[in-house]
């Protein structure tokens, strides 16, 4: 073996500048805020599966129908204004946080193998890492939109529901959910953005350079809505169990006391069957949410004229 292949080979990581990180977090919360305001209805369902009792046998379908037809078609909106913004900023700092840290973690790797090799671990650092600092920003409008969803008439709009749980159980119940809200959201991005990365990368490698260099627009298209549809999967099943605690947290469930002993008992009370009702409905929702996000954040980041992520994809073998 000739030394140049046992060298490591030196790796250009892309600089990105302040306006790039500006045109990640932009496109970002652009994906994030359009796919689940437009989801608002199925996420009202399937809350109410979760904390209500008298529907936790329902389905998506007829769920929404027994809401429309106890409260009026309305009530599937319940909760549009704090989803609308809260994923805003979740969405902007979460996208952005990805493509800082995987750029971060892929420096501290040193070179091209190293990267490669550990690119899984890098996905998954970057997605963790990324995802808690944008959960700060989103856990109060979640707490919100949870309470508006949970409790009929609780308020009429983002403002007011927001001033009033400020008002009646201040900073604390806010932020209740936070730990719970970071273990649904932490695997929700490793799923999102690790399995989105790794069916990328199986479909690439399964086609030679020249066939992926001449990729139509609808080749393209599909690759990305397919990997989009799997890794949204992926998201909802690594965090359902997690979803479903922090409705019953929000909702005031569980005894008092320390964080992990409420979630402990919770769960204990829901049992596996119950840490997953409304799976079904959720995984639907999640691969609308994912397959879109990534499609309108590349199309979003391409009309800004932002650069393209650090790819760290195992080359092709053909």
């Amino acid at each position: 073996m000739s030394s140049e292949k046992t060298q490591a080979t030196p790796f250009q990581v892309p600089h990105f500048t302040p306006a790039n990180y500006g045109s990640f977090f932009l496109a970002g919360a652009l994906c994030a805020t359009l796919t689940h305001g437009a989801m608002t209805p199925i996420d009202v369902v399937k809350t109410r599966i979760q904390i209500d009792p008298a529907l936790a046998r329902h389905n998506l379908i007829s769920g929404g129908r027994q809401i429309v037809a106890k409260e009026g078609a309305s009530a599937l909106l319940t909760g549009f204004g704090p989803t609308a913004v809260g994923y805003f900023v979740q969405g902007g700092g979460k996208f952005a946080g990805y493509e800082l840290w995987k750029k971060q973690f892929v420096t501290i790797a040193g070179d091209q193998e190293t990267a490669v090799k550990y690119r899984t671990a890098i996905y998954l650092g970057a997605a963790s890492v990324g995802e808690f600092f944008a959960d700060i920003l989103l856990t109060p409008l979640e707490a919100t939109r949870i309470r508006m969803v949970s409790q009929r008439g609780y308020a009429t709009g983002l403002v007011s529901g927001f001033t009033r749980l400020l008002r009646e159980g201040g900073v604390r119940d806010l932020y209740a959910g936070f730990i719970p809200i970071l273990f649904k959201q932490i695997p929700y991005a490793i799923g999102q953005f690790t399995v989105n990365e790794l069916c990328h990368e199986a479909a690439f490698r399964s086609m030679s350079e020249e066939t992926r260099a001449t990729l139509s627009p609808a080749s393209k298209l599909s690759i990305s809505l397919g990997s989009g549809v799997v890794a949204g999967f992926a998201a909802a099943i690594l965090s359902q169990p997690a979803d479903t605690l922090l409705s019953q947290i929000n909702k005031g469930h569980g005894p008092e006391g320390k964080m992990m002993y409420r979630l402990g008992v919770l769960a204990k009370q829901a049992g596996f069957r119950g840490l997953f009702a409304g799976l079904g409905p959720r995984m639907i929702m999640t691969a609308g949410l994912v397959s879109g996000q990534f499609l309108i954040y590349d199309a979003v980041k391409h009309a800004m004229g932002a650069p393209p992520g650090v790819e760290i994809h195992k080359a092709s073998d053909k």
